[in-house]
């Protein structure tokens, strides 16, 4: 049990560090137009400028928009921090932010190429997105609506039980549990959501959708699509965040 722990631990911070290497440019450029952002309002008009940081955990509900597989979500969970300038007298807050997620998706599936009996295939999805968000104050320090665009770095799909592997998708003929494994990994996305609570602490609810088709590198695998009319791959992340977010 500790060992698997640990390699879950491992990969998220693999995911961490990858995308700090692909995306190292855009964390210095949001830095500095923050930077900016703040000295400019400071002179302007002598705003009490306030830089703040979160530290964010939530459970997901995650799911692929397709038409390729019959999916169902399931519950995961997150960790996150964000780093906020709070523009007194201004109607919107900016914050930066990553945050670190595992995912559950599941998949229906047969345990043989021919069989009558259906399950779900559990599959899992470690994520770091990083998230450029306005708050627009509807409440002053009480009520923000959160909105913004995201990056995101993420792993393959991972079979959560092994001997799922042998497991074939419904709606092909021939196409395995494992075949699909290898999604897109970089990914965009956009974010809405709420904020409400005191100065310190806030519960925060987030939809998160992505723009991109997650599914997209399945199309250059040569996988047998034989069974269903499309022979393409496209789907859309779906994921729900119900999150309890702490500020210092």
């Amino acid at each position: 049990m500790l060992e698997i722990l640990r390699y879950e631990i491992y990969g998220i911070f693999d995911s961490l560090l990858t995308i700090l290497m692909h995306y190292k440019h855009i964390y210095l450029l949001v830095a500095l137009w923050m930077a900016f952002v703040t000295k400019s309002f400071s002179q302007r008009g002598n705003y009490p400028i306030t830089n703040g940081i979160s530290i964010t955990g939530a459970v997901t509900k995650y799911n692929i928009v397709t038409n390729n597989f019959a999916t169902e979500q399931t519950t995961g969970f997150l960790g996150g921090f964000s780093a906020t300038v709070d523009i007194p007298l201004r109607w919107y807050n900016i914050s930066f932010g990553m945050q670190l997620s595992e995912n559950h998706i599941n998949i229906s599936g047969r345990p043989a190429v021919i069989s009558s009996e259906n399950d779900f295939i559990d599959y899992k999805l470690f994520a770091a997105q990083v998230a450029l968000l306005g708050h627009i104050k509807i409440i002053e320090n009480h009520v923000t609506i959160d909105v913004g665009p995201m990056l995101q770095y993420n792993g393959k799909l991972e079979l959560n039980d092994a001997l799922q592997e042998s497991f074939y998708i419904n709606n092909y003929n021939n196409l395995s549990a494992s075949d699909i494994t290898n999604i897109s990994q970089f990914n965009i996305n956009g974010a809405i959501g709420a904020s409400a609570g005191l100065d310190f602490l806030k519960l925060k609810v987030q939809y998160i959708y992505g723009f991109t088709n997650i599914l997209k590198k399945l199309n250059t695998q040569n996988l047998d699509t034989s069974g269903n009319s499309n022979p393409s791959f496209k789907g859309n992340q779906s994921m729900l965040v119900l999150a309890a977010m702490v500020s210092f």
